[in-house]
């Protein structure tokens, strides 16, 4: 997994068969899914084959069931050997402090998909080992009755970005695009999602991830833009200096090294 992740893709945790190829698709990081992408005849063997690819040293993040299901115990038990980050689906205060308390030691990520989730961001920041949310918009969409078109959620959106920068979390990772084989559409959806101030992207099937990736990557215009700015900054040796008519300041230095990072990382 890459030190900033980006794209997140999902795998069913049942189908084996797959999980190298995501791995190789180019995602940052691999979800393996024990929730929604399992059948719940198919939940132990979803574990089963989990807890084989974890045994036999692969990363990943896994998708435990939610903590109002039979099958919640089970995977935290099977989680709990490995280290690795965990996505509590369907998250919310309650349900979050039961994981937090079950596993203290593991990097949590919250997938939010309730209204309920959503009304608690602001308590859910302080569970210590919880490093950052990420959106379930189609859920979310469904329950609140907010068709997620256009702009329609950029309020909720931009709240998840605010909270998750209020209590010093990572930037938040936004829900899925449902097309699959535009991959223009993504690459659009993506870039919205990076002008909000998400960090990242869930991504449910490989075609997603080079899209997801392309639109979080610095342009070669704003590469070099950052290059510029970082070493007037350097030769000015504190002096107030301008690049492209424009006064430098720290945050726009701190911005041209954001940028920088994300084209090595």
């Amino acid at each position: 997994m890459s030190k900033i992740a980006r794209s997140f893709l999902f795998v069913p945790g049942d189908r084996r068969d797959r999980f190298a190829k995501a791995a190789a698709s180019g995602a940052h990081t691999m979800i393996i899914d024990l929730e929604d992408a399992v059948g719940l005849h198919a939940k132990a063997e979803a574990r089963a084959a989990t807890e084989e690819w974890l045994a036999s040293g692969n990363l990943c993040c896994v998708r435990i069931n939610s903590a109002d299901t039979e099958w919640f115990v089970d995977d935290i038990t099977m989680v709990s050997r490995y280290d690795i980050p965990v996505m509590l689906p369907k998250a919310d205060l309650e349900s979050l402090q039961k994981t937090s308390k079950a596993i203290p030691n593991q990097t949590l990520i919250a997938l939010v998909e309730t209204v309920r989730g959503y009304m608690e961001l602001r308590p859910m920041v302080a569970i210590t080992n919880l490093s950052r949310f990420a959106f379930g918009s189609i859920d979310f969409g469904v329950e609140s009755g907010i068709d997620d078109t256009a702009d329609t959620m950029t309020v909720v959106r931009t709240n998840f970005v605010l909270e998750s920068c209020y209590g010093g979390l990572l930037p938040p990772v936004d829900g899925v695009s449902v097309n699959v084989k535009d991959e223009a559409l993504v690459h659009q959806d993506t870039k919205r999602s990076k002008q909000l101030g998400f960090g990242g992207k869930l991504c449910i099937h490989p075609k997603q991830v080079a899209a997801v990736n392309s639109a979080f990557t610095p342009t070669p215009e704003q590469a070099d833009w950052a290059q510029r700015v970082l070493q007037a900054f350097t030769e000015s040796q504190g002096a107030a200096v301008a690049v492209d008519g424009k006064m430098i300041d720290k945050p726009v230095v701190e911005q041209a090294r954001q940028i920088l990072a994300d084209l090595t990382n």
